[in-house]
C-alpha cells in the first residue's frame, strides 16, 4: 500500500456581506474582514484525511492571504491535518485566479513529492471554480473536477466520479493529480477537543515571495490580467403582489394573460 502526500488548498472567505472595498484596486480588503473556512474546502480536507487513513501518509494545508488566515489553517489542523503553510505577503495582494493559481503552484513545487492536490469545487465568495484547474495546468498534472465519489488509490491511480448537472462521469486519474470536490462527497468531521489543543502546538509556516522561485511579474496585481472597473451594491426593488381574484377560472385566465405579456408562454 502506497503512502500518500496530499496537499489541500483552502481559502478563508468573509462571513459578512458588508465588506470594505479598496477604492483604487476594487479588491476586497481581506485583512479587516472576519472570516471562516470556505465550506467546500472542509470537504476537501475530509477527503484527504480519509485517504490518509486508508493509505497512511501526510496531509499539508496550503492557503494564501493575510496573517489572520492562520485561524482557518488551525481549524484544518484541528480536523487532523499534519502541516499548515500560509503564503502571506503584500506582493501577493490583489491577485486574481490566475496569479493565485501561479503562486499556489510554485508553493506546491517547493513542498515537493506531492501525490494529490485537493480543492473545494469553488469558493463561496468568488464562485469561479477556476483556481484548482489553473494549478493543474501550471503543474502539468491531470485533473478531475466536481468529484462526489472517490475510490482508494490502486497502482498509482485513483478512480473518481464527477457529478454534473444531469450526468455522472467516472474518471481514472494517474497520480500525481489535482482534484476538486463537491459537498456531496462526504460529511466533514468536527475537531475534537484534543485535536484543537494539538493544533495550537503545531507551527503555521509563513512563506513570502522570497521563499518561492516565483516570477515577480506573475504575482499579485502585476500578474493579474483581470481588471475590475466598478463595484456596486444592487438596489433592492420592491415587488407588488397582484390579486387574481377569488374565482378560479378567472384567476387562471388572468395568470395566462400575464405570462403571455411577459413572453413566458
Amino acid at each position: 500500500m502506497m503512502s500518500l502526500h496530499i496537499v489541500v488548498c483552502i481559502k478563508q472567505v468573509p462571513v459578512s456581506n458588508n465588506l470594505k472595498i479598496d477604492p483604487v484596486t476594487k479588491n476586497v480588503i481581506r485583512s479587516d474582514a472576519q472570516g471562516m473556512m470556505n465550506p467546500f474546502d472542509k470537504n476537501a480536507i475530509e477527503a484527504a484525511l480519509d485517504l490518509k487513513e486508508r493509505h497512511d501518509g501526510e496531509v499539508t494545508l496550503l492557503s494564501m492571504g493575510p496573517k489572520n488566515f492562520e485561524i482557518t489553517l488551525r481549524e484544518g489542523l484541528a480536523m487532523g491535518a499534519d502541516r499548515a503553510i500560509l503564503l502571506s505577503s503584500r506582493a501577493f495582494g490583489g491577485a486574481d485566479t490566475l496569479a493565485t493559481g501561479y503562486v499556489l503552484s510554485e508553493a506546491i513545487k517547493k513542498i515537493g513529492n506531492v501525490d494529490l492536490i485537493f480543492f473545494g469545487r469553488q469558493s463561496i465568495d468568488a464562485d469561479t471554480g477556476q483556481v484548482g484547474p489553473i494549478v493543474a495546468e501550471f503543474l502539468d498534472m491531470p485533473q478531475a473536477t466536481y468529484i462526489h465519489e472517490i475510490n482508494p488509490v490502486q497502482n498509482g491511480k485513483i478512480l473518481a466520479t464527477r457529478l454534473m448537472e444531469n450526468m455522472e462521469q467516472v474518471i481514472e486519474v494517474e497520480l500525481p493529480a489535482v482534484i476538486t470536490v463537491r459537498s456531496e462527497l462526504n460529511e466533514p468531521r468536527y475537531p475534537t477537543l484534543r485535536n484543537i489543543q494539538k493544533s495550537y502546538q503545531k507551527e503555521v509556516e509563513v512563506w513570502d515571495e522570497n521563499q518561492l522561485a516565483a516570477d515577480p511579474n506573475r504575482i499579485g496585481i502585476k500578474g493579474s490580467p483581470t481588471i475590475v472597473r466598478k463595484v456596486w451594491t444592487p438596489e433592492n426593488q420592491k415587488k407588488v403582489a397582484e390579486s387574481l381574484g377569488n374565482h378560479p377560472d378567472a384567476a387562471v385566465q388572468k395568470l395566462l394573460e400575464i405570462l403571455r405579456d411577459k413572453n413566458i408562454l
